[in-house]
């Protein structure tokens, strides 16, 4: 597991970091984190995936803030260094999503992209 020894860092921004916070103190996992990826696919070319992991793989990069932690592997950092993880909110839906500086476009649900 590497420590966010990268120079550019995928942040957790205020309400992405409230709603982990409340989730993984309702999953009463506190120790595990947000797995963010980098897969082939989607509308776009490449789509980010998500999904809970008790710990990081590997050679894991974990980003923190105040113990909540997002666990990313080396190959879907090269394309998310330098992103922000936020948590919207509206009246038609509510999920986390990624402000991507390196995605050239962006589909219309925020699910996939390309560079």
């Amino acid at each position: 597991m590497a420590e966010m020894a990268t120079e550019k860092t995928v942040h957790i921004t205020d309400s992405a970091f409230g709603r982990l916070q409340k989730l993984l103190a309702e999953r009463q996992t506190p120790s595990a984190g947000l797995k963010i990826s980098v897969r082939g696919g989607g509308c776009s070319g490449l789509s980010y995936g998500m999904e809970w992991a008790d710990a990081p793989e590997g050679d894991d990069l974990v980003f923190e803030r105040s113990g909540v932690r997002i666990f990313v592997d080396p190959k879907s950092y090269l394309y998310l260094a330098g992103s922000e993880l936020v948590y919207v909110e509206t009246l038609t839906a509510a999920g986390f999503r990624l402000n991507n500086p390196n995605a050239k476009a962006n589909c219309g649900c925020g699910k996939s992209f390309s560079c």
